[in-house]
């Protein structure tokens, strides 16, 4: 016979399965899972603000391209309409020239019959001289009066054709700017939706784990590289501030959230964690032996233990951790723990990839 009283310990036993489920902690540093680990690389919310950042990059040089060739259509127009005017200017002194040349006619017997300017000449030669040099005069003023008007005909039609193509051109320009404009919309919600889980991330000390993004360049030419474009220098190394306790370690790039972090150069992933001072960081240990450090990030796309390449997309930058505004912290060490940096930018430099005040590119513009 079954047994009746056992039957009833099987409701505890899914009760507590379902405890431990539904407490079960967010990806712990360097395991894979969080955002895209269910639906597959490049189908999270960190892949949706770097395709996002593409699109945004492409629809800013579409709507420049845009302008700028709306501009210099704008400036043939303007430079055939000054054509135009000089060319109705010469009509009007041609038009001029024909006036006195009728009127000084009439007044040395030009309108006088051929028969009665032949009975009144004192000499035949002087008068055929005469009617001959007129005939040329009038004939080169017809001529010259024909070729303005054609030349204005021409000018006329191909000032018509620039405003037509400056026209198309301008309705386009303001078709990109209304696509540039929605998509950098998506992309600023998206941007801070990120944030909003790097915060939590870093708020509870684990990180969610590791997220493939689409567009990561598998190899760059170059031995080393900046690790973001587009951006703007802030504090720099050696700086002093409130908010460290005694000197700016590294060097800071101000870039808007959801920037592609690279890998300056290639090398090891030795360190990914969320929490502190640096929010969400990742570190690398190069062939040289020097480390880098990547602070204050929004999201990671690398696992710890994995090799990367210079150029290699590793994260998204953002604003977590001890930060006032979205940025990069930028470091470079002897030893992988903190207080061993050197100065990044010379670094950067001596390798080949020098770092400007500014870095302007393709990408949108920075945010602060």
């Amino acid at each position: 016979m079954p047994s009746y009283r056992r039957r009833p310990l099987v409701v505890p036993v899914l009760l507590c399965a379902a405890v431990v489920l539904v407490a079960r902690p967010t990806a712990a540093e360097g395991e894979p899972g969080g955002d895209g680990a269910d639906g597959g690389p490049g189908s999270g919310l960190s892949a949706r603000v770097a395709r996002l950042y593409e699109e945004a990059a492409v629809a800013t040089q579409q709507y420049e391209a845009g302008r700028f060739e709306a501009e210099a259509h704008r400036a043939k127009a303007q430079r055939l309409e000054q054509l135009l005017d000089r060319e109705r200017l010469e009509i009007t002194v041609l038009r001029e020239d024909m006036g006195r040349i009728a009127r000084a006619q009439y007044r040395g017997g030009g309108g006088l019959p051929v028969a009665a300017q032949l009975v009144l000449s004192s000499s035949p030669d002087k008068l055929m001289r005469g009617q001959h040099v007129l005939s040329r005069t009038n004939m080169t003023v017809v001529n010259a009066i024909g070729r303005s008007r054609r030349a204005e005909t021409r000018l006329a039609a191909d000032e018509a054709r620039a405003a037509g193509a400056r026209q198309a051109l301008e309705r386009h320009t303001a078709e990109l700017a209304v696509l540039k404009k929605g998509i950098e919309q998506k992309l600023e919600q998206a941007r801070w939706q990120l944030q909003g889980q790097a915060d939590a991330s870093v708020a509870a000390g684990a990180c969610r784990g590791a997220e493939r993004l689409d567009g990561s360049p598998a190899h760059d030419k170059r031995k080393w590289t900046v690790p973001v474009d587009g951006y703007t220098l802030s504090a720099g190394f050696g700086s002093g501030g409130a908010r460290w306790v005694s000197r700016h370690t590294g060097q800071d790039f101000a870039v808007p959230i959801g920037t592609p972090v690279k890998a300056v150069g290639a090398g090891r992933v030795v360190r990914v964690s969320c929490g502190g001072a640096f929010g969400i960081e990742i570190v690398l240990r190069h062939d040289d032996g020097y480390y880098t450090q990547y602070a204050h990030l929004a999201s990671v796309a690398v696992d710890q233990g994995e090799n990367v390449t210079a150029g290699q997309w590793i994260g998204l930058s953002g604003t977590s951790g001890n930060s006032t505004g979205p940025h990069l912290h930028f470091e470079v060490r002897v030893t992988p723990q903190l207080g061993s940096a050197v100065d990044p930018v010379p670094w950067l430099a001596a390798r080949g990839a020098p770092v400007g005040w500014t870095r302007l590119s393709r990408r949108p513009g920075v945010a602060r």
